[in-house]
């Protein structure tokens, strides 16, 4: 995957747009299995690294509901824990970092010249308690009617930003953010 990475860094945002388009699809068992599959996988290679956790984030982790097939991953780190060289070594075991800022970067794993593999990854690496996924992915599990609420707003967004991811995030960040209010306010420090 090297030379797919070299070369899909060349891409422009609408040419990537292009490639990997967004998809909706119901809810398929495989992406527990491709989850775990991934621990083990980082267990091993983040050896050395104090990590406080990983977690299945994101729409494919929550039961029953539609997504993007790309399972989503978050690594928090302990404090004080080397994030560079954390970045460096998840490029070394072949994750693209797709975006750096202070305490936080993004990853993919999956993307080819071709369009996605079979097996799609996003993995976002940050310091132990900066996980507001956890929060809305809990909340939804546990309100059904808010999981569906949100798969309305996808389903809704879907084909007019099929090929304008950040549109797409943008258009839902008001509903997410709320959401992630009203589970921090349940769950009080549940993180």
């Amino acid at each position: 995957m090297p030379d797919d990475r070299d070369a899909l860094a060349c891409l422009s945002l609408q040419q990537l747009w292009q490639l990997f388009p967004i998809k909706l699809v119901p809810p398929d068992p495989a992406w527990a299995e491709n989850y775990q599959e991934m621990v083990d996988y980082l267990q091993k290679g983040l050896q050395g690294f104090r990590v406080e956790r990983i977690s299945h984030v994101g729409s494919t982790a929550v039961p029953g509901l539609w997504a993007k097939p790309i399972v989503d991953i978050l690594v928090e780190l302990s404090a004080g824990e080397d994030m560079a060289a954390a970045t460096q070594r998840l490029q070394d075991l072949g994750f693209t970092c797709m975006a750096q800022r202070a305490g936080r970067a993004s990853f993919n794993w999956g993307y080819t010249l071709k369009g996605f593999a079979s097996k799609v990854y996003h993995l976002h690496l940050r310091f132990a308690g900066d996980n507001d996924e956890l929060y809305f992915r809990d909340y939804l599990a546990q309100h059904a009617h808010v999981a569906q609420e949100y798969a309305a707003l996808k389903l809704s967004l879907w084909r007019e930003y099929e090929h304008d991811r950040d549109a797409y995030t943008a258009a839902k960040t008001d509903f997410i953010q709320s959401v992630v209010d009203r589970a921090k306010r349940e769950y009080g420090r549940r993180y």
